[in-house]
């Protein structure tokens, strides 16, 4: 399987932390240029650092992926930076809300549908054409094992997992003969600062979180990186359309 992707240029939003550093720092050190995008200027500049540190080519740029102008601009100082878009790594995303449906408010709906959904239609919709520009490309989305089934207490952030799944799906029939491939991870449960929050605090969330996996364990970020890189790679070449479960056996059941 051919992994080889030195000389190319990797996008990667929400790379300020969690699976997008991890991400980031996995394509950098396969010898990509990686454009590191975030809200996040801290978290996204240390992510910068860590690659430069390492030997690797990065980029920060700032971007709120649900403003239009924002995704326009991180698209043309990728290029102006480093000519091509060839891999992008669409994760960016809000954390879960944890209530039953009819609780939930308005505003946590907007913002959960605008930064997981719109915030990937957005730079999908100007990534395809930088790749349609050049011959080709390959996209990852970021979905959920939540967008795989029913959530309980969830509905809005699996709604939107859904959703994202339907775009990949959508996007990678509308591109196939063009030579874009546009998959999807699905996730369950990671050890990011995003599951920290949501069970550090109660150590029995915790311990559930683990149990919900055949294998035992919560997830790795870098175990998710690696899922990233050989979608996009060369071995992948066949694989378009697809929500790939990355879940230790949560789904098999």
């Amino acid at each position: 399987m051919s992994m080889t992707f030195s000389g190319q240029v990797a996008l990667v939003t929400g790379a300020g932390a969690g699976i997008g550093r991890a991400t980031a720092l996995a394509f950098a050190a396969q010898g990509l240029k990686v454009v590191v995008a975030d809200l996040d200027v801290a978290g996204g500049e240390h992510t910068v650092g860590l690659i430069q540190a390492a030997g690797g080519q990065a980029l920060f740029v700032p971007c709120n992926v649900t403003r239009e102008q924002d995704v326009q601009q991180l698209m043309a100082r990728t290029v102006e930076a480093y000519g091509r878009l060839d891999y992008a790594f669409n994760n960016a995303g809000i954390e879960i809300e944890q209530g039953r449906l009819a609780d939930g408010s308005e505003a946590e709906f907007d913002a959960i549908m605008g930064v997981n959904v719109k915030g990937v239609w957005l730079c999908m919709k100007h990534q395809l054409p930088l790749m349609l520009a050049q011959g080709g490309g390959a996209i990852v989305n970021t979905a959920s094992v939540a967008g795989l089934g029913a959530a309980p207490k969830m509905s809005i952030y699996s709604a939107s997992k859904h959703a994202v799944i339907g775009l990949t799906k959508s996007a990678a029939i509308e591109y196939a003969k063009k030579l874009i491939r546009v998959n999807a991870v699905c996730p369950a449960v990671i050890d990011t600062d995003m599951f920290r929050r949501a069970y550090e605090a109660d150590p029995r969330k915790a311990e559930y979180a683990a149990a919900m996996h055949p294998v035992g364990r919560v997830g790795k970020v870098e175990e998710v990186a690696a899922a990233v890189l050989y979608l996009c790679s060369d071995g992948a070449a066949f694989t378009t359309g697809q929500a790939l479960a990355i879940d230790g056996g949560a789904t098999a059941i």
